[in-house]
């Protein structure tokens, strides 16, 4: 199906038009895929970016600053995003001993436990997405989406 059916239009859209609303079907389509790949844990595609931030620093707590920073999409309920990991057990949070007014966020073992089955359940929902192309065409793509 083409972009033009897909909007149910008859008219001639222009090309970068075109390219820019496909952009979009196709991340609507990816954003499908891997919220409902992580509905079974109970977390969005952003709490499932904090776990994944917390990971990274390999034991040492973030300030939600820092998750703010690394974030793939940015946005300014950090905050609430962590309180909702907090309640779920994921994460801990607590007040940094050298200046009260920083708050330390580390990911628990329970969020470690947790974030490995997600991981494995984002990655086959990725995997699934992309599988009409090919090795040699996926790389191609992310030529062409590094010019952006």
């Amino acid at each position: 199906m083409n972009v033009e059916e897909i909007i149910r239009t008859t008219k001639k859209i222009p090309l970068e038009t075109r390219t820019i609303i496909h952009m979009q079907l196709v991340n609507n389509k990816i954003m499908e895929a891997i919220s409902n790949a992580l509905k079974p844990y109970g977390v969005s595609l952003q709490q499932f970016n904090v776990l994944r931030i917390l990971r990274g620093q390999k034991g040492q707590p973030a300030n939600l600053s820092t998750l703010n920073e690394r974030m793939v999409t940015k946005m300014s309920n950090t905050t609430r995003l962590v309180d909702k990991l907090l309640n779920k057990g994921y994460v801990n949070r607590c007040v940094c001993e050298s200046n009260r007014r920083k708050v330390e966020i580390g990911i628990t073992d329970q969020g470690m436990k947790a974030l490995i089955k997600m991981d494995n359940a984002v990655s086959s929902a990725e995997k699934n997405v992309v599988s009409n192309l090919t090795q040699k065409e996926l790389r191609i793509l992310n030529q062409l989406l590094d010019k952006f």
